[in-house]
């Protein structure tokens, strides 16, 4: 009896037209980071687990997946290595042990899929793409790497063009010295509460906080605000070199070219308790709040302080390729097929139309992608009514018919499949021969 074809929860696989759209998007990406002059790097999906797992343990090393060969299980030893479970802590290993090899400030991109022990539930997986990118200081980073990132981001996203977003900043250091100002101890209990403006009722954040605090109305009523503002408030000094900092990196983006609909101070953004120190970042689809942050990052003091006694300050921004793309699909926003290009990577197809001129077809497709061209030759001789049905399917935007009576004649018939469209009605054109390429590029435009 066949086994059940299936696949383990928590992955995403994609049919071909889906599939186009999720690598044109990360191909889009892959623009966007390379247009502000990142640098590519890929590491290991495995990482050896004392190196791994150095700085974490707890609920995140019960998400890890281990690997480990099936002799070493027999003999009872543990596994010496893991899957990675995000693309910052390889990262920070390949700094510190190629770190006098590089060249500071590195800016490095990587694509990548990382791997979780989720509970399966919709929306978490556990095998999924990350598209990060991070500026690796020696000992200093300037502020400007902050402001350079909410730029580079608004230009990905205005490409990708899935509707208006928001790039929201804020700045930690501005955060601990509010909460220092206020005589606020239980900070990382506070802050957990305040990332949660905007996600409940301000009223009830207000109750959770009065459990730490007795200034909580005071302090909520101050994230509340506008960013102008908090200037005014008389703080301590961590509080005065954030609101600077903040300060200068909100107008540098707008230097950048970032319009102001696109960026906002929103002081009520955390992120991740321990390890930002300095601006954070999310970014939200504005017609599509419930979707989260779709892009979120900040700025760390020492990214390898456990490989090495350098200090290494950086700043990055991180996008869940495969929680947004999914979830963009479920909604309809990506994934469509209505347009050839949405079908298919060949741009012309080939036909069998005598069985006696096989070996010219593939001369043709070889002229064709000898310009640069994307070009699929038909294998069988089915009826032409087949060809074309296939070639309609498949979304090929032109069909190149050439028979005997053609050739004769000198010139090739190319049939274009697009329809719907009044400057691309479905029509079929003769050439001369020797323009075919000329011709089908101008057709494709």
């Amino acid at each position: 009896m066949p086994v059940q074809p299936r696949t383990p929860q928590g992955v995403l696989e994609l049919l071909p037209p889906q599939q186009l759209a999720f690598q044109r998007m990360l191909d889009t990406i892959r623009r966007g980071f390379e247009r502000f002059g990142f640098l590519p790097v890929e590491t290991p999906v495995f990482e050896l687990t004392d190196v791994l797992l150095t700085k974490s343990g707890g609920e995140t090393e019960k998400q890890v997946y281990f690997v480990q060969s099936t002799g070493a299980m027999d003999q009872g030893h543990k596994p010496e290595m893991a899957l990675r479970f995000d693309l910052t802590v390889p990262l920070a290993r390949y700094v510190a042990q190629h770190e006098h090899q590089l060249n500071f400030p590195f800016r490095r991109y990587q694509i990548q899929r990382v791997y979780r022990g989720e509970r399966a539930q919709k929306g978490r997986f556990r095998e999924f793409y990350q598209c990060d990118i991070d500026v690796v200081g020696k000992d200093t980073l300037p502020l400007a790497y902050d402001a350079e990132l909410p730029a580079l981001i608004h230009g990905v996203f205005s490409e990708l063009a899935f509707g208006p977003f928001t790039i929201y900043i804020n700045n930690r250091r501005l955060l601990k010295g509010l909460l220092e100002s206020l005589g606020i101890e239980k900070q990382t209990e506070v802050l957990h509460e305040v990332d949660r403006l905007g996600k409940i009722e301000k009223d009830e954040v207000i109750k959770k906080v009065e459990a730490f605090t007795p200034n909580a109305a005071k302090l909520i009523d101050l994230l509340s605000q506008p960013f102008e503002a908090l200037k005014s408030f008389d703080g301590n000094d961590t509080f005065k070199q954030g609101l600077a900092e903040l300060t200068q990196v909100y107008e540098t983006t707008l230097a950048l070219g970032v319009p102001t609909s696109a960026l906002e101070v929103k002081l009520s953004i955390v992120r991740g308790l321990d390890y930002y120190t300095g601006t954070v970042y999310e970014t939200f689809l504005t017609e599509h709040p419930k979707l989260g942050s779709i892009c979120s990052g900040g700025r760390y003091d020492n990214l390898a302080e456990h490989y090495t006694k350098s200090k290494l300050p950086g700043v990055g921004i991180s996008i869940g390729a495969t929680r947004l793309f999914s979830q963009l699909l479920e909604m309809g926003i990506v994934g469509g097929a209505e347009k050839p290009a949405d079908r298919a990577t060949a741009q012309a197809l080939v036909l069998h139309v005598e069985k006696p001129m096989a070996l010219e077809y593939s001369r043709i497709a070889a002229e064709l992608r000898a310009a640069g061209l994307n070009v699929e030759v038909y294998g069988g001789d089915d009826k032409l009514g087949k060809q074309f049905k296939y070639a309609d399917r498949a979304g090929v935007p032109l069909a190149i018919l050439y028979g005997s009576r053609e050739r004769d004649a000198g010139h090739v018939k190319i049939k274009d499949m697009r329809v719907g469209d009044a400057s691309m009605p479905n029509k079929e054109i003769e050439v001369p021969r020797g323009e075919l390429v000329a011709r089908v590029k101008q057709l494709l435009g």
